[in-house]
């Protein structure tokens, strides 16, 4: 990863994939729709603080890496005046209980261009990685779970929707959020 100098200096892009597509939390100077290479966006960890709790945990998206896979996106450009910041916030906000790891990687932006950027990407030794579960399964977690942040369910409907107004729509997304409303409704 870049220092935290350079970072600083100079600014830097994030992507978001989830919860920062709606809910960023900082200032940003630009925004643009990125594709991220070799990392799957899945629920595949363990929300014990923000939409679960450790006794009954919930279930947050996370970039899982696979070489085939592509996850798009929007990257986020935050300039050097709040840089020193923005990237405490994110870190507070994301490494909370050490299972995503903070990494540089290549994002193409919507114009062709290359950009290196940081995300967040779920440590797959940690306790709290899932691995791959069914969408039976993921349904089941998200429509009872609930957290320092709300019910989990709107985690999910929050970033489907989201995805959806930016021309990103997510079909696996969409239909996790389908069996989840229907479990709701039930």
């Amino acid at each position: 990863m870049t220092g935290n100098h350079a970072l600083v200096r100079d600014g830097f892009w994030v992507f978001g994939y989830g919860s920062l597509i709606w809910n960023p939390g900082f200032e940003f100077t630009e925004r643009r729709p990125a594709t991220l290479s070799g990392y799957a966006r899945s629920f595949c960890m363990w929300s014990i603080h923000h939409r679960g709790t450790p006794e009954a945990p919930g279930l947050v998206l996370a970039l899982d890496e696979d070489e085939r896979a592509q996850c798009h996106g929007l990257a986020f450009h935050v300039g050097p005046e709040v840089a020193e910041g923005t990237l405490a916030y994110l870190r507070e906000r994301e490494l909370v209980s050490s299972a995503y790891l903070e990494r540089e990687v290549v994002l193409r932006l919507e114009d062709g261009r290359d950009q290196s950027a940081l995300a967040y990407v779920v440590d797959p030794d940690h306790v709290q990685y899932t691995g791959a579960l069914s969408l039976e399964r993921q349904a089941e977690v998200i429509a009872s779970a609930a957290g320092g942040r709300g019910p989990n369910c709107d985690y999910l409907f929050s970033t489907a929707r989201h995805l959806a107004q930016i021309g990103m729509e997510d079909p696996e997304l969409t239909e996790l959020s389908d069996m989840v409303r229907h479990r709701l409704n039930a």
